[in-house]
C-alpha cells in the first residue's frame, strides 16, 4: 500500500484544502475497495503540532501523527496558506525540511493554491513551472524569482511535483491526482459524486490585472499610469521609451523587471481587463467594447482576448453578464 501524507502545517492556512482532499482520496479508497481492490493509499495528516487551529478557534485539526514519524510517503499534499506567507515559513522550517528529503527519497509533492510558498521554499520549484493564486502573483515573484510563475495554468506538472491556482480550484488538482494514481474511472465516478468539473486546465477567465506597482521604477510607474490613463489609445513601444527618454531596448528590459511583463504584455492585459468589466457590467456588443479599448481588428482582438482570458469575448460575456447575454 502506498502512503499519503496530507500536510497541516504550523500558523495560518486554509482548512478546506485539508478536509477535501482527505475526503476525496478517502472516497476513492472506499470506491476502490467497492470494486473488489485492495485501498491505494493509507491516507495519514501530518505535522508539526498535536493541534492546529482555524479561524481564531472556531475550527481545529488533530494530525494522525508528527511527521518525524513519517519515514517514507508516497506522495505530500500541502494545502493553501494565508496571507502572512514569511511567518508561516519560519514557524514551518523543521517541514519544510521533511518535505525536501521525502522528495530526495522519491516522494511526489502537491501544492494546493499559495500552498506553492511552501513548496517553493525547500528550493525544489526553482528553475521549474509552478502556479498559484492569481492575487499571490507579485508576492511569490518577489520571494521565489528562480521560479517560473504561470498563473495561467490551472494545474502544472514537472517531475513528480505537482501545483495548481487558487481557491477551490484545488478539487480539480485532486482529481487530476486521483486520475494519474488511481484510473480515469475512478477520476470520473468523484468528479461526478463532487459535481467537480473534470480536465479543466486554465484559471485565466477568473484573473483581475490589477498590475505589479510594487516596485521602485518611477519611470516605469509613469510609463504604466501612462498606458491605464489611454486604454482606447494604440501606443507604441517606441513612443513610450522616446516619451520617458529612454532608449528602447533599456526600457524593455527596466519595464520587464519591475512588472513581469513586457510594454506590450502590460498594454494588452490592461486593455482586456477593461474589456472584461464592460461585459460584465454593460450591454455593449463586442464589436462597441473592442473600439473602447483600442482595437480596430476583430481577430486580433478575439486572439488578445482568448489569450489572456482562455475563452472567447463572448463567451465571457455570457459566463458573467445574463442580462447580455439573453
Amino acid at each position: 500500500m502506498k502512503h499519503l501524507t496530507i500536510i497541516v502545517p504550523n500558523g495560518e492556512n486554509n482548512l478546506s484544502s485539508i478536509v477535501g482532499a482527505y475526503k476525496i482520496f478517502t472516497k476513492a479508497n472506499e470506491y476502490r475497495k467497492a470494486n473488489g481492490k485492495k485501498e491505494l493509499f493509507k491516507i495519514e495528516l501530518a505535522g508539526l503540532s498535536k493541534e492546529v487551529e482555524f479561524y481564531d478557534g472556531l475550527f481545529s485539526v488533530k494530525p494522525h501523527t508528527h511527521i518525524s514519524n513519517i519515514a517514507k510517503t508516497n506522495l505530500i499534499i500541502i494545502p493553501s496558506l494565508n496571507h502572512n506567507y514569511e511567518t508561516t515559513l519560519k514557524e514551518n522550517k523543521i517541514l519544510i525540511d521533511w518535505i525536501e528529503q521525502q522528495y530526495k527519497q522519491g516522494a511526489e509533492i502537491a501544492s494546493i493554491c499559495t500552498g506553492a510558498f511552501l513548496l517553493a521554499s525547500t528550493g525544489l520549484l526553482d528553475g521549474k513551472i509552478c502556479s498559484t493564486h492569481w492575487t499571490a502573483t507579485n508576492a511569490f515573484r518577489t520571494m521565489f524569482p528562480k521560479v517560473n510563475l504561470q498563473t495561467d495554468k490551472l494545474i502544472t506538472d514537472e517531475n513528480g511535483i505537482y501545483t495548481n491556482g487558487g481557491a477551490y480550484s484545488f478539487l480539480n488538482l485532486i482529481i487530476y491526482l486521483i486520475e494519474k494514481y488511481y484510473d480515469r474511472p475512478t477520476a470520473i465516478f468523484l468528479s461526478k459524486v463532487f459535481q467537480i468539473e473534470m480536465d479543466r486546465n486554465s484559471q485565466s477567465a477568473f484573473t483581475i490585472f490589477n498590475g505589479q506597482k510594487s516596485h521602485e521604477d518611477e519611470v516605469v510607474q509613469q510609463a504604466q499610469a501612462y498606458i491605464e490613463s489611454k486604454i482606447d489609445e494604440r501606443i507604441s513601444v517606441e513612443y513610450l521609451s522616446s516619451k520617458f527618454a529612454v532608449g528602447r531596448r533599456n526600457f524593455d528590459r527596466r519595464f520587464i523587471k519591475a512588472t513581469g511583463n513586457t510594454p506590450v504584455e502590460y498594454s494588452q492585459r490592461v486593455k482586456i481587463e477593461s474589456a472584461k468589466k464592460a461585459f460584465e457590467t454593460t450591454r455593449k456588443n463586442i464589436n462597441e467594447v473592442m473600439y473602447d479599448v483600442g482595437y480596430s481588428d476583430v481577430k486580433a482582438f478575439r486572439e488578445v482576448f482568448r489569450k489572456i482570458t482562455g475563452i472567447s469575448p463572448l463567451e465571457y460575456r455570457n459566463k458573467y453578464n445574463k442580462e447580455a447575454s439573453i
